[in-house]
């Protein structure tokens, strides 16, 4: 027989010291690379013979994804053989969300679905992932009686608090984002305010912020515009009312320079209606990028001043950071955005991730055959373990004639 769900949710606290311990312990046996950390000490350069790798300053695991991964390797030594369940994807990052998959720890879908949220019981445990969950998954999960254990980001929270103190002064929240992603999702619920009257709207493009510019000017077809950003606003929203007073929130891991030129352009569509004085009250916005994603970013543009023959980004393909790393890289020369060393195939062949046509296809650098000297930039998103970092720069050394032993040696 179920035990009745109980009135508040459970939170549990599974960060003892000893289970602590044990956990970073295992995650180090499992993500931890001696070649990478040699490198981040010695500056990010190695050479063999004739290839050179150069590591970005800031690359892979941040503090939010090790506090999430930490967090559910403790849950399931806490929790030992009950049954514990992820909402969707831990970070997104094939690698790490099948060894957690490994550890019997069940996925759901993030919304679950009726069947799952149903199978669901109060002996059961959730982890929530680093992305958060929307605030009706989260009452329903309440409403089952099951415990939780919450590994969202906090500098995704700090964006929920600033949409919630839009929604409490009555402004509109306007977010940069990918409207189906994890955390604009969440991002989104918690923007209808406490009291479920606020109202949202997603911009992923800056050609869907000139339109909502140019609509706050001279508004429009009201019709078209809410056609154009279907299932990407609230319920409620009305351009004719709910543009008068907007505020601007982000996804964290959205292109800095891109979310930064959308908030300009937003602020001066409303100077132009409403002058610059009361602007002052229609407009506001706060810097909610990550700052593990700006630091990549910037690392990334740093590492871009070096001569390199190519670039490899390395991470899942969709990672919002990620994708952004290579946006940036792809302008300045030949980059492949690859999930792991098996798309290293040949020298002649790389199998990586397009992002225009949004599938993997194979590659053909011309700068890895032959015995002239080559230079390798490798840079990660946020969700990538080291280990996989590692194996990429072993792989490449492989292929240009270079063994192991070599390499570690070095």
């Amino acid at each position: 027989m179920s035990i009745p769900a109980p009135a508040k949710p459970r939170k549990v606290n599974v960060r003892t010291p000893e289970v602590m311990a044990h956990v970073q312990a295992e995650v180090e046996t499992h993500y931890r690379s001696t070649i990478v950390e040699r490198l981040r000490q010695s500056g990010g350069v190695l050479t063999v013979g004739n290839t050179t790798i150069r590591l970005a300053r800031q690359f892979g695991f941040c503090y939010g994804v090790e506090r999430a991964i930490d967090l559910a390797y403790a849950s399931r030594k806490v929790f030992g053989d009950r049954r514990l369940f992820l909402l969707g994807e831990i970070i997104h990052n094939p690698e790490v969300n099948r060894q957690l998959s490994d550890m019997s720890i069940l996925m759901l879908h993030n919304p679950p679905t009726e069947e799952e949220f149903a199978n669901l019981e109060p002996e059961d445990i959730v982890i929530i992932p680093a992305f958060g969950a929307t605030t009706e998954v989260m009452k329903r999960l309440t409403a089952r009686g099951c415990g939780t254990v919450d590994t969202t980001c906090g500098d995704v929270m700090s964006v929920w608090r600033r949409v919630r103190e839009y929604a409490r002064r009555g402004l509109t929240s306007i977010i940069h984002g990918k409207s189906a992603h994890e955390e604009t999702r969440a991002t989104a619920s918690r923007a209808l305010g406490d009291d479920g009257m606020g109202n949202y709207l997603v911009v992923l493009t800056l050609a869907d912020a000139e339109r909502v510019c140019d609509y706050i000017r001279h508004g429009g077809n009201k019709y078209e515009f809410l056609q154009h950003f279907a299932g990407a606003h609230s319920d409620e929203f009305d351009p004719d009312q709910h543009l008068k007073r907007i505020g601007v929130a982000n996804q964290t891991t959205m292109l800095k320079s891109e979310t930064e030129d959308l908030q300009g352009r937003l602020r001066q569509a409303i100077v132009d209606r409403d002058g610059s004085d009361a602007a002052l009250n229609n407009f506001s916005v706060f810097d909610t990028i990550c700052g593990a994603t700006q630091e990549r970013q910037d690392a990334l543009y740093e590492m871009l001043k070096e001569p390199m023959d190519l670039l490899l980004v390395v991470g899942g393909y969709n990672s919002s950071n990620t994708t952004h790393l290579v946006e940036i890289a792809e302008k300045h020369l030949p980059t492949f955005f690859i999930r792991d060393s098996l798309c290293l195939k040949s020298l002649e062949e790389i199998i990586h991730f397009d992002l225009l046509l949004k599938r993997e296809q194979p590659g053909y650098p011309d700068k890895l055959l032959g015995g002239a000297p080559v230079t390798v930039g490798i840079t990660a998103g946020a969700s990538c373990p080291n280990n996989l970092i590692e194996e990429t720069i072993l792989r490449l050394f492989t292929l240009r004639g270079i063994p192991e032993e070599l390499v570690r040696a070095v």
